[in-house]
C-alpha cells in the first residue's frame, strides 16, 4: 500500500507536537526534521526530549542540557534534554530549601534520603515537562514546541501521570505523600490540571505516531493509539518510516525486505486507514547532523543524492555467532542473563532465542520482560518444554502491593490509620514501588534456574537500576529486615558476575552504538560489568544489488569496529532476517549456527 510522503505543514500544525513509538523506529529523528522544517518555515520552535537517554545531541550535533539551547544552522529552533537526574536535585532544594535553618539537620538529611528514590526522579522530570504544556507563559515566545519522547511505555506513564497526579491530590485529606509534604506538589495543581486540558485539546496538540513497516512496531502503534485515546489525546497520526521499495527484481534480500514491509502493513491496514497517515523512505544513510536530518524528508528518491564510493576491502574483526555466545552462558548453570540497549535494536528477539535455545539443551529457564510495552509473547508465539514467561504488569503488580500492605501493615492499624495508609498506597509512586519489587522477584529465581530477562528501553532501564541504588541505601539506613529476601539481595546479585550477565544488544548504526557505549560506562559506574555485545540484524555480507542497501552495509563498517574495540571478547554477530524471526522453532534456528558466514 501506498501513503502520501510526510511533510510537516507549517500552516496546519498545532502548537504542541509529541512523537512518539516502540524503540528504534526513529522518533528523534523525525521530530528533529519536524522541527528544522517548522524553524525553516519561519517559525520559532523549541524541541524537548523527554527520553532519560536522549540523543538529541548526537543527532542535531549540538550539545545541549536542560535549558533550550540554539542550533547552530538553524535560526529560529532551540532545543533542550530533560534530564530527571538534575531536575530531581531540583525538586529536592525546592521542597527542603525553605525548612534549612528551621529544621534540625537530622530531620533534613532525613528528607533527603525520602526524596533521593525513583519516585522523586520521576514526579521531578513529569513536573519539567508538564511546565512546557501546563504553563504556557513559560514557553510563550515558542509558536511550537516538539516534544522527541521516550519509547511507548514510558511515553504512556508520562502522559497518564498528569491525571494521576491530579486525582490523588484530589482525594488526598493527609496532606503527605511518597514524596514527602503535598504543599509542594499542591503548588503544581493548576499546572498538572493545565496538562491534562492541553494535551485533549486538539487544536493545541498532535500526537504523531511513529513505526517501521515492522509486524511489532505497528501493532504496538495500535495499542498506543488506543491507550492515548483513553487518556484523552484523540487527535493523532501515523508516519511509518524507513519504507523500502527496490528496482532490484533479482535480489532475494531486498525483495525479502520490501515484501515484509509490505506484509506489515497490509496485516494492521484497517488501523493505518483509521488516522492520517503518511510514510518515509528507507534513507542509505545514518541521519546524523543538520545535512543528514534535512535529507530524511527530502524529496529525491533515496537511491540518489550520494555518490557511490569505492573503499579498499574491508577485514572484519574477530565475531562469535549467536550460539557460540549462548554456549558460553550455559556453562554457568543457572542465574540471570539481561539484555539491554536502545529500543528497537532487537533485545526482545534476542533474549527470546536465547531462552528458547537453553531450554532446547535441556535447562530450565523463565523468559521475563521489565518494558511496560512488551510484546514478549507475540515474539515467542508458542510453548516449549522447559521454559516458562511472564510479565511484569504494571497494574496487576501495584494491586497486589497494596493488598500485601494492606494485609500485613494495615492489620494492625485502627480504623483511621488504615484509611490513611490505603489513601497513600493510591499515590502514583506506588507503581514504581511495586515494579521495583517484581523486577527483584523475577532476578531472585535465577538462583536455581536460567531467568533470561527483556529490559526497557535504555533510559527507563537506567531509572529501575538507580531505583536499585537508592533502595540499597535506604534499606541499609534503615536497617530493615522485613523486607522479601529477593528485594535485600537485588543489587548484591546484580554486581555479581557468576549471577548476572548482561548483553548489550545493538544495531551496527551510529545511536544504537553509542548509546549502548553510554550505558556500559553508567553500568560500570554502578558497579556492574557488562558480560558481552550482540550486533543484531546486520546487512554485513548480503550481497544485494540495491544500492540503499548495498551504502547501508559499508555505513556498518565503521560501528562493527567500534564496538570489537570496546570489548575483551569478540561481540555476538546475528545477521538480518528475511522472515522476523517468531515462534520456538525460529527462535532456535537463529541461535543454532554455529558458524558465522564467510564475511568474517
Amino acid at each position: 500500500m501506498n501513503l502520501p510522503p510526510y511533510h510537516p505543514d507549517p500552516t496546519r500544525a498545532t502548537r504542541y507536537l509529541f512523537f512518539t513509538g516502540k524503540g528504534g523506529v526513529g522518533k528523534t529523528s523525525l521530530s528533529c526534521a519536524t522541527a528544522m522544517a517548522l524553524a525553516e518555515a519561519g517559525r520559532r520552535v523549541l524541541l524537548i526530549s523527554t527520553d532519560p537517554a536522549s540523543n538529541l545531541d548526537e543527532v542535531l550535533s549540538t550539545r545541549l542540557s536542560g535549558k533550550a539551547t540554539p542550533v547552530p544552522g538553524v535560526p529560529g529552533l532551540e532545543a533542550l534534554n530533560i534530564d530527571p537526574v538534575a531536575a530531581a536535585a531540583a525538586y529536592r532544594e525546592r521542597v527542603i530549601g525553605p525548612m534549612r535553618g528551621l529544621l534540625p539537620e537530622a530531620a533534613l538529611r532525613s528528607m533527603e534520603e525520602q526524596l533521593s528514590g525513583s519516585c522523586t526522579v520521576e514526579i521531578a522530570a513529569f513536573d519539567e515537562f508538564s511546565s512546557y504544556i501546563g504553563q504556557p507563559e513559560n514557553s510563550k515566545e515558542y509558536d511550537h514546541i516538539v516534544f522527541d519522547t521516550a519509547p511507548t511505555g514510558h511515553t504512556l506513564r508520562l502522559m497518564s501521570l498528569a491525571k494521576a497526579w491530579d486525582h490523588f491530590l484530589d482525594q488526598n485529606t493527609s496532606g503527605t505523600s511518597c514524596l514527602g509534604p503535598l504543599a509542594g506538589l499542591e503548588k503544581q495543581r493548576a499546572i498538572y490540571e493545565g496538562t491534562v486540558r492541553t494535551l485533549a485539546d486538539a487544536t493545541a496538540t498532535t500526537l504523531i505516531l511513529v513505526s517501521r513497516p515492522q509486524a511489532a512496531a505497528l501493532t504496538e502503534a495500535a495499542r498506543t493509539a488506543g491507550e492515548l485515546r483513553a487518556l484523552g489525546v484523540a487527535n493523532q497520526q501515523l508516519v511509518i518510516n524507513g519504507v523500502f521499495e527496490t528496482n532490484c527484481p533479482d535480489d532475494p534480500i531486498a525483495q525479502a525486505l520490501e515484501q515484509r514491509g509490505r506484509a506489515a502493513m497490509l496485516s494492521v491496514r484497517d488501523f493505518i486507514d483509521s488516522l492520517p497517515s503518511y510514510q518515509v523512505p528507507l534513507r542509505p544513510i545514518n541521519i546524523l547532523g543538520i545535512s543528514g536530518v534535512r535529507q530524511l524528508l527530502g524529496d529525491s528518491p533515496p537511491e540518489t543524492g550520494l555518490p557511490q564510493v569505492d573503499e579498499p576491502a574491508w577485514c572484519p574483526p574477530s565475531m562469535q555467532s549467536l550460539a557460540d555466545l549462548v554456549g558460553d552462558l550455559e556453562s554457568a548453570g543457572r542465574g540471570l542473563v539481561m539484555t539491554m540497549g536502545k529500543g528497537g535494536v532487537g533485545k526482545t528477539t534476542i533474549a527470546a532465542a536465547i531462552a528458547v535455545t537453553l531450554a532446547h539443551r535441556g535447562h530450565r529457564v523463565h523468559l521475563s520482560t521489565t518494558d511496560p510495552a512488551a510484546h514478549i509473547e507475540q515474539t515467542l508465539a508458542g510453548e516449549l518444554a522447559g521454559l516458562t514467561v511472564s510479565r511484569i504488569d504494571p497494574a496487576a503488580e501495584t494491586a497486589a502491593y497494596q493488598a500485601e500492605v494492606m494485609r500485613t501493615q494495615g492489620a494492625a492499624l485502627d480504623p483511621a490509620a488504615r484509611a490513611l495508609l490505603e489513601e497513600d498506597l493510591r499515590s502514583p509512586c506506588t507503581e514504581e514501588i511495586a515494579v521495583f519489587r517484581a523486577f527483584a522477584r523475577e532476578v531472585a529465581r535465577g538462583s536455581d534456574r536460567f531467568v533470561v530477562l527483556d529490559t526497557a528501553p535504555t533510559g527507563h532501564t537506567l531509572l529501575l537500576l538507580d531505583a536499585s541504588e537508592a533502595y540499597h541505601r535506604e534499606l541499609q539506613r534503615q536497617a530493615r529486615t522485613s523486607q522479601p529476601d529477593e528485594v535485600l539481595k537485588l543489587l548484591e546479585r546484580l554486581r555479581d558476575p557468576a549471577f548476572t550477565r548482561l548483553l548489550l544488544v545493538t544495531l551496527p548504526e551510529a545511536t544504537p552504538v553509542h548509546e549502548a557505549a553510554a550505558l556500559q560506562e553508567d553500568l560500570r559506574r554502578a558497579g556492574i560489568e557488562p558480560y558481552s555485545w550482540v550486533i543484531n540484524q546486520s546487512l554485513l555480507g548480503c550481497g544485494s544489488c540495491d544500492p540503499v542497501l548495498q551504502r547501508r552495509e559499508r555505513a556498518e563498517h565503521t560501528y562493527i569496529e567500534e564496538v570489537a574495540a570496546l570489548l575483551a571478547i569478540p561481540p555476538a554477530w546475528v545477521p538480518w532476517q528475511a522472515t522476523e524471526p517468531t515462534g520456538p522453532e525460529a527462535l532456535h534456528q537463529l541461535a543454532a549456527r554455529r558458524q558465522i558466514d564467510a564475511v568474517v
